[in-house]
């Protein structure tokens, strides 16, 4: 009885741990290695005003995502606190968000608002973004909760 017991207890893990895995993967925008950002290094949005490529040699794993970093002092300021350079929305665009969608996020399509980093797909979805910042923020911010462990395909059936 213990045999079993164990053996169930060992699969109800091993779903856990798959199902856990899964869930993070489809939470950030990120290519099927495993690269976040395209390569670009997050913490340079903030430091240098722009897009800046990481370094394949500089690079953290964050929830299962891989960050590179144009310098080391980069990556140490992201290991010390993720969460004020990861983009919103787990990279995706924050309009699609905003519309309940998972598109991705150009890393060469940005804004900081209130110390955050937000992607957008395209230049013209950005102006459209940028009519109501706040509103569509407000609306992304509520779409996230019941989108951001769904498959971005699965959201447009």
């Amino acid at each position: 009885m213990n045999k079993v017991k164990s053996l169930l207890g060992g699969v109800a893990l091993s779903v856990a741990l798959a199902t856990s895995a899964l869930a993070a993967g489809v939470e950030i925008n990120a290519s099927s290695t495993g690269l976040a950002l395209q390569g670009y290094d997050p913490v340079a949005y903030f430091t240098e005003g722009e897009p800046t490529k990481g370094n394949w040699k500089i690079t953290t794993l964050h929830n299962d995502a891989m960050y590179r970093f144009a310098s080391e002092e980069n990556k140490a300021a992201f290991e010390a606190n993720p969460e004020a350079y990861l983009p919103e929305y787990g990279g995706y665009c924050a309009f699609g968000a905003a519309m309940g969608f998972k598109f991705d996020g150009d890393p060469n399509i940005w804004k900081i608002v209130d110390n955050k980093l937000y992607l957008n797909i395209s230049p013209d979805i950005q102006q459209r973004w940028e009519g109501d910042i706040p509103g569509f923020i407000e609306k992304a911010s509520a779409n996230w909760e019941d989108i951001a462990d769904k498959d971005p395909a699965s959201l447009q059936q």
